[in-house]
């Protein structure tokens, strides 16, 4: 996440206008949950951290983004989740991050309370992305928050999933877009 972006989406999770936790699909490394966790430290809130930390298709070996270095060799399988401690633990944000480490679907249908933000960053395939829009989106109270990463309009820029959970968003006429910087999206939620 370039800078510019994880600092409107701080201002975003600063800014939100309700109270309850915050949720991120897609943790990766940390990067995005310092923003985050940084914003629901200062409101007093929470920010539960979801990630299965073994890499989206485009992280595995042969693809563009792989990263070698992320390879448990016990395993052989990307294992991000000590990166993720790693980075959280420095931005002295362990008391404000709560890792939920699974399946975000599985975890989705047995969630009950209220968010006031959602981030949505997790696997950009098709039926991962929608399947993480259809699983977490109901969960979030009006007047809350939704993010989403990766929003790329022109397709020679980037996947379409996110672009297409944006698009879902606006024409289901209960959310009003906040904000864009660079490939982020930031709308309110108005109805259900």
């Amino acid at each position: 996440m370039p800078t510019g972006e994880g600092l409107a989406l701080y201002a975003a999770a600063a800014a939100v206008a309700i109270s309850g936790p915050f949720l991120e699909v897609g943790s990766y490394c940390g990067k995005s949950a310092v923003y985050l966790g940084s914003a629901a430290e200062q409101r007093g809130a929470l920010l539960y951290a979801l990630d299965h930390h073994r890499g989206s298709e485009e992280n595995q070996p042969g693809w563009e983004w792989h990263e070698p270095d992320l390879v448990d060799p016990r395993v052989g399988r990307i294992d991000t989740l000590p990166h993720f401690r790693a980075t959280v633990h420095d931005a002295g944000l362990e008391s404000v991050v709560v890792a939920l480490v699974g399946e975000s679907q599985r975890i989705a249908v047995n969630w009950t309370t209220d968010l006031a933000l959602l981030f949505i960053d997790g696997g950009h395939g098709h039926e991962i992305a929608h399947a993480d829009y259809d699983g977490w989106v109901p969960k979030l109270a009006v007047g809350g928050t939704l993010a989403i990463h990766d929003v790329f309009p022109d397709p020679a820029d980037g996947g379409r999933p996110p672009f297409e959970l944006f698009l879902r968003a606006v024409d289901s006429g209960d959310f009003v877009e906040t904000g864009a910087v660079g490939s982020l999206r930031v709308l309110t939620r108005t109805g259900r």
